[in-house]
């Protein structure tokens, strides 16, 4: 893994830490009940149980990893702007765009919080990182699979 900041919203990392303590103190104990349970049942090379079990606590424990790294390396995005405008988009604006006479509101959100179905757009996508440092008004281009998108910007919160 790289050594590169990891940017996350306030409940980002409390998601994070979340998923850490639930892996941590629910689900790899239970898996490695369930290893001990498939081990005492004899023959490991035929037991398909204790391989299963195996492998999930691998997984288990690659994720426990992962979720350390992510949240040694966070820097908390600032949400000191809450409730006021701002002039230019940052990671944590919540932006109104309008695209072909619609418009619609993304967050702009470090890679790991990132969500498209909720509206939670990557300051590393192709749109985050058009938005970065406009402001009201200025028109942004994205290159989408179905061709160029241009989004105006509404406002910026």
């Amino acid at each position: 893994m790289d050594t590169k900041s990891v940017y996350v919203t306030k409940d980002g990392l409390h998601e994070l830490k979340s998923e850490l303590e639930e892996l941590s103190r629910i689900k790899r104990p239970e898996v490695l009940e369930r290893v001990a349970q498939a081990r005492s049942m004899g023959d490991l090379a035929e037991n398909s149980e204790y391989t299963a079990a195996r492998e999930e606590l691998s997984l288990i424990d690659g994720r426990l990893e992962e979720l350390g790294e992510i949240i040694k390396r966070a820097n908390l995005i600032e949400e000191n702007h809450k409730g006021g405008k701002k002039s230019l988009v940052q990671l944590g604006s919540v932006i109104t765009l309008s695209v072909n006479g619609k418009k619609e509101q993304f967050s702009l959100v470090g890679e790991w919080e990132a969500d498209p179905k909720a509206k939670k757009i990557s300051h590393e996508s192709p749109l985050g990182k058009a938005l970065i440092g406009k402001s009201i008004g200025e028109k942004v281009e994205v290159e989408a699979p179905a061709g160029k998108v241009v989004y105006t910007i509404v406002s910026i919160n």
